[in-house]
């Protein structure tokens, strides 16, 4: 089931030399000799080895590399020896630059595994709190089956502007997932902020509603504290009780969850308020309440961020969502979650947005 990443091994954190980058001194190696037997008299014997050991840095440790300086060495001296020409003193320098060559060599070895261990660390400990920000769906909860995707769409960020949150409580299972506005280390600020609130408040306030205005005078507080009159979250909250055959919706500036089943797709019909953030702005005293949303088994609520739906194609045309579902023919959690994991990025190659997806159907019982 695709979920958030988490380190489960950190060796597979260490940066990927390309697969041709290790041969490269073998094959130093191998033209050198090949040119010393074709050529004998034209080729100083082993010219080549003297850069072999600044070759061998780049793919092995400093210890093969100060053996590949020894066996460059010995090998020089052998063909040297072999052509009668050990002592000359074009020869005698080049076992000198070949010694220096080993030196700076062994040292850039050194460097380059000391940098990749604490890329390593900070690898590990950026995916450790990636996983306390954006913590792994669980695969059953209060009733439910669930299956979530999370992907940001820069490689190298753990955390995008995207969240969710699955907190099972005693008013039921609560769910949140949302966009941030905006990018960068304020975005992913925001995320930590909101989602802290999130799983304080959902365990304490009993209205689906209030939870959402919580949050709401939650993200109004970070945006005074920063100064930013434009920051917002757009955020859909879903809370199914274990048992119960409907679900409750409340939208807050979202994009509209899908309903799959029953031989269909539908977008769920309930209030588009404001964002988080924004609540201030509309009427106090025309809140919607929550939408019940009828939820039997075999059929799945699936939410999602505006990475998906605004994905595009080369010709820039949107991800047709609700389509290329419906000829999936299954409304499992985790099978639809690992088709759009997919075909988003068979459709629009490169994300342009984070990406976030929950799909969320009652268990059999």
């Amino acid at each position: 089931m695709p979920t958030a990443p988490h380190p489960s091994r950190p060796a597979a954190l260490e940066p990927k030399v390309p697969r041709w980058v290790p041969w490269l001194p073998v094959l130093l190696l191998v033209l050198d000799l090949v040119a010393e037997a074709v050529v004998p008299h034209a080729v100083a014997a082993g010219f080549l080895l003297t850069a072999l050991p600044v070759v061998a840095a780049f793919s092995y440790g400093p210890v093969l590399t100060a053996v590949t300086t020894a066996g460059s060495l010995a090998l020089q001296f052998a063909l040297a020896l072999r052509a009668g020409h050990v002592d000359e003193q074009h020869h005698v320098w080049v076992y000198i630059a070949t010694l220096l060559s080993g030196v700076m060599g062994t040292a850039l070895s050194w460097q380059r595994t000391r940098q990749n261990r604490n890329l390593l660390q900070a690898r590990t400990v950026a995916e450790t709190l990636q996983r306390t920000v954006l913590r792994p769906v669980p695969e059953r909860v209060g009733g439910l089956r669930v299956a979530g995707l999370y992907r940001p769409a820069r490689a190298d960020v753990l955390v995008g502007g995207d969240l969710y949150e699955v907190c099972d409580t005693r008013f039921g299972v609560r769910v949140l997932l949302g966009d941030v506005r905006g990018k960068g280390l304020g975005a992913v600020r925001t995320v930590a902020d909101v989602l802290g609130a999130f799983r304080a408040a959902a365990h304490d306030t009993p209205g689906l509603v209030e939870l959402a205005d919580q949050l709401d005078r939650a993200v109004l507080r970070d945006a005074a504290d920063r100064g930013d009159d434009e920051l917002f979250v757009t955020a859909v909250l879903l809370q199914y009780r274990t048992g119960s055959d409907c679900v409750e919706i409340v939208n807050r500036g979202h994009t509209t969850p899908l309903l799959l089943g029953g031989g269909g797709i539908a977008p769920v019909s309930c209030a588009d308020e404001l964002p988080l953030g924004l609540g201030h702005l509309g009427p106090a005293d025309e809140r919607s309440k929550a939408t019940a949303v009828a939820l039997p088994p075999g059929h799945t609520v699936l939410l999602y961020t505006d990475g998906v739906s605004e994905a595009r194609d080369t010709t820039g045309a949107f991800y047709p969502l609700a389509p290329r579902l419906a000829g999936l023919g299954t409304t499992v959690p985790d099978r639809v979650v690992s088709f759009l994991a997919q075909d988003v990025h068979r459709y629009a190659g490169l994300l342009a947005d984070d990406l976030a997806v929950l799909a969320l159907t009652p268990d059999a019982p």
